[in-house]
C-alpha cells in the first residue's frame, strides 16, 4: 500500500522559510518522479515543483527562484525547501509519486504565511 506523509508545514512570517518533508512508503521510491503541489482556498490544485528519477527537476514560475525541490532516495524522502516565502504562498501542500500510470497522493500539510 502506498502511503505518503508530509510534514514541515506551519504558521511563518512573510519572507520566512519553511522546509516540507514527504516521505514515502510502499513504492520503490527511486523509481518514482517526485512532485509538491498545493491548493489554496478556492482555487484548483496547481504544481509547485517536480522532481524526476534523475534528479531533473521543474518549478513553477512563482517557485522559481526561491524554492528549491530535492530527494533523497536512501531516506525515501522528497523535500521542498520554501525561502523568501509570501502570503499568496499560503496553501495545503501535497506531495505525489508518479510511476507509470499510477499517480498517488498525501494528504498534505498546512502552510501559512501572515504577520
Amino acid at each position: 500500500q502506498v502511503q505518503l506523509v508530509e510534514s514541515g508545514g506551519g504558521l511563518v512570517q512573510p519572507g520566512g522559510s519553511l522546509r516540507l518533508s514527504c516521505e514515502a512508503s510502499g513504492i520503490i521510491f527511486s523509481d518514482n518522479v517526485m512532485g509538491w503541489y498545493r491548493q489554496a482556498p478556492g482555487k484548483q490544485r496547481e504544481v509547485v515543483a517536480r522532481i524526476g528519477t534523475g534528479g531533473m527537476t521543474i518549478y513553477a514560475d512563482s517557485a522559481k527562484g526561491r524554492f528549491t525541490i530535492f530527494r533523497d532516495n536512501a531516506k525515501n524522502t522528497v523535500y521542498l525547501q520554501m525561502n523568501s516565502l509570501k502570503p499568496e504562498d499560503t496553501a495545503v501542500y501535497y506531495c505525489d509519486a508518479v510511476r507509470g500510470g499510477r499517480n498517488s497522493w498525501g494528504r498534505g500539510t498546512q502552510v501559512t504565511i501572515s504577520a
